[in-house]
């Protein structure tokens, strides 16, 4: 009898695109809203109100499609989820808070960021409602103990997403912008500084919700080094404990040195190694979640589940 494998490694591929969807999608948004802010309109330089126009822009352009992913990875695991549910599609969008509510929100998200991709400022906060909201409508049915993983989704995107839009939106497109040559050590200076209290409160609650995930899953402790799931915990631990080095390196050596050309150049550099790092949790947490989770000793085996739902389903 043929052994059935432990993991279909089309489940991390499918989880790792909807990572990486999502992160772009909240990352351009959190480049919206903590790196740039106001300065697009308020900016007393015409060159500097021109780049920061088109940073937003570029950002816009980079999680338009990205949140075109996400609501297609939803919108294509509604059948299953209403299949599970013995119902329609249309009776789940119209029938169900959680569900409707996700569309909605989709929906709204795509039509902020094409606003915004347009250079309409009006479509930032509706993309913002939209990207965050549509993570997290598990609350809209009342289940705050599921609120833990879209939380943590949520605020990993918001500090690794927003830091990826930085790099290439703006430090990117900033050192390369010749109009720009007398402004880039501040205005690289001010895009960083408004980042970082983003990503260290981020920082905090992906530590927070991620202990808490891992703790209701290792179940025994032992797991953690007995079970496949335990040695990919382990691994996506190790990867982000780089992770998290190389930020503090960001916060405290980078920032502060902040003003000239050279050091724009030295921490787009720097956060490079942290996105590659990041990359690679993302690779391991796809694995993670793909893997069954350890049972307590004694517990009966459960009967094969249905395929999971996208990483942006409401089944999350």
């Amino acid at each position: 009898m043929q052994t059935e494998p432990l993991i279909t490694w089309s489940e991390p591929v499918r989880e790792y695109v909807g990572f990486v969807a999502q992160f772009l999608g909240l990352g351009a948004v959190g480049f919206r809203f903590a790196a740039v802010r106001s300065r697009a309109t308020t900016s007393h330089s015409p060159d500097e109100r021109a780049f920061y126009a088109g940073a937003l822009r570029r950002a816009a352009l980079i999680g338009l499609p990205a949140m075109a992913v996400q609501a297609g990875l939803f919108f294509a695991g509604l059948p299953q989820t209403a299949a599970r549910a013995h119902s329609t599609v249309g009776a789940l969008i119209t029938g169900t808070l959680q569900t409707g509510s996700a569309t909605v929100l989709f929906v709204l998200a795509l039509v902020g960021l094409g606003l915004a991709a347009a250079s309409i400022p009006a479509g930032w906060p509706l993309a913002l409602v939209g990207a965050v909201g549509a993570t997290l409508t598990g609350v809209l049915a009342g289940q705050w103990a599921r609120l833990v993983n879209p939380a943590h989704r949520v605020a990993a995107g918001l500090w690794i997403g927003t830091l990826f839009i930085l790099v290439v939106a703006g430090l990117g497109a900033l050192l390369q912008d010749e109009r720009m040559r007398a402004h880039r050590g501040r205005v690289a200076a001010d895009m960083v500084n408004g980042f970082s209290p983003l990503a260290l409160t981020c920082g905090m609650l992906v530590v927070a919700s991620g202990l808490t995930t891992a703790w209701t899953h290792l179940n025994p402790l032992s797991s953690l080094w007995t079970t496949p799931y335990g040695y990919a915990l382990i691994a996506k631990l190790a990867l982000v404990a780089v992770v998290f080095g190389l930020g503090a390196w960001n916060w405290r050596r980078a920032r502060p040195s902040l003003g000239s050309e050279d050091a724009a150049h030295a921490i787009r550099r720097s956060s490079r190694g942290e996105l590659t790092a990041a990359a690679l949790v993302l690779v391991a947490t796809a694995i993670l979640i793909s893997l069954p989770a350890p049972r307590p000793a004694g517990a009966p085996t459960p009967a094969p589940a249905p395929a999971p739902a996208p990483a942006a389903s409401v089944a999350q």
